[in-house]
C-alpha cells in the first residue's frame, strides 16, 4: 500500500510541472508486471491522440520485458509521425527513469519524437 501510495504522490508532483498540448502532447507511459502501454495525450482538450501496448508488438521471437519496451517506443513514434507530431513532452508517471521506462523513452527517441 505504501509503495502505490508513494507512487501517486511523485505522480501529482511530475503532473502539476508538465502539460501536453496538441502541437506537443504528453507522452504517458503505464508499467504493469507483464506489459507496459504508452499514450500521447492532448491535456488542454483532455484527448488521447496516439495509444500504445506492447502487446501490439509481433509475437515470433522471444523477447525480454525490456526489449518489448523499447520496441514499443519505436512503435509509438511511428504513429506519431503519421499525425505529424515531433515533439513530446515525457511522463514517467513516478517511476524511476531505468529499465523498462527509460527503454521506452529511449525509443521513442530513437524513432525520432524529440523528448
Amino acid at each position: 500500500m505504501r509503495k502505490i501510495y508513494g507512487r501517486a504522490l511523485r505522480q501529482k508532483r511530475i503532473r502539476s510541472k508538465i502539460s501536453g498540448t496538441s502541437s506537443i502532447p504528453r507522452l504517458n507511459v503505464f508499467r504493469s508486471n507483464q506489459h507496459l502501454y504508452g499514450s500521447l495525450i492532448d491535456d488542454v482538450s483532455g484527448k488521447t491522440l496516439i495509444s500504445v501496448s506492447d502487446k501490439e508488438l509481433k509475437k515470433t521471437d522471444k523477447k525480454t520485458k525490456t526489449e518489448k519496451a523499447y520496441e514499443a517506443g519505436v512503435l509509438i513514434s511511428e504513429k506519431a509521425k503519421k499525425n505529424k507530431i515531433q515533439k513530446a513532452v515525457f511522463d514517467r508517471a513516478g517511476y524511476k527513469y531505468h529499465g523498462r521506462v527509460k527503454a521506452f523513452a529511449e525509443g521513442a527517441k530513437s524513432g525520432g519524437i524529440k523528448l
